[in-house]
């Protein structure tokens, strides 16, 4: 689980990111690597999505863990 939860925190620190850089920059490196909606980058954002999903147990497992 613990390498489960590495995974998919760095896929949502490379999507926050991302939106960090089209906010600031108006500059999407995702598109600029891998094309604009190609099957890959759709994969990616894809990916990225589910990782922010799954971060959301994030929540319970701090409140959890605080208490004895």
């Amino acid at each position: 689980m613990k390498t489960l939860d590495y995974i998919l925190l760095t896929l949502v620190v490379i999507g926050a990111v991302n939106w960090g850089l089209i906010g600031f920059l108006r500059f999407d490196l995702v598109r600029v690597l891998f094309g604009d909606m190609t099957i890959l980058s759709r994969i990616i954002y894809a990916a990225v999505g589910i990782g922010g999903l799954y971060a959301i147990s994030y929540y319970g497992r701090i409140r959890s863990a605080g208490e004895y």
